[in-house]
């Protein structure tokens, strides 16, 4: 773990993080335990008695770990999480607002090249009547 992104997540270090797999890409999902906690309440919210509420559950919780960084700022991956991921030698640590995507690097650069045409689109039809703010800016 680099040392800036370290000191970032010192509140978090304490109390551990949550490693899982991504739903929508072939990398894992890194959420400090508050985050983490935060998404379960939502989760617990949903009725157990609506079977895709159950299979949603199920496998969003598939493979979940309780993970820590060691005092030289190690993590280790799980083997089952690293052959989902594809994880080799060189891995990118992807800042995802309030988790950290783990990706290998190859597959991150070619999930970043493949959806360079469609960003412009993606990012107006995702924010583009986002406007909260009174200065004007999304």
């Amino acid at each position: 773990m680099p040392n800036p992104l370290k000191k970032q997540l010192n509140t978090s270090l304490q109390e551990g993080f949550v490693l899982k797999r991504s739903v929508f890409q072939q990398c894992l999902e890194l959420y400090p335990m508050q985050e983490w906690n935060m998404m379960m309440q939502k989760i617990n919210k949903l009725n157990r008695f609506v079977k895709k509420n159950n299979d949603f559950i199920r496998r969003f919780t598939a493979g979940v770990r309780v993970v820590e960084i060691d005092a030289t700022g190690r993590l280790l991956i799980p083997k089952d999480l690293a052959v989902f991921a594809s994880v080799s030698k060189d891995i990118v640590l992807s800042s995802a607002v309030n988790i950290i995507e783990i990706w290998d690097k190859d597959l991150y650069e070619k999930a970043i090249d493949d959806s360079v045409g469609d960003f412009a689109d993606l990012a107006e039809e995702v924010m583009g009547n986002v406007n909260d703010d009174d200065n004007g800016i999304s």
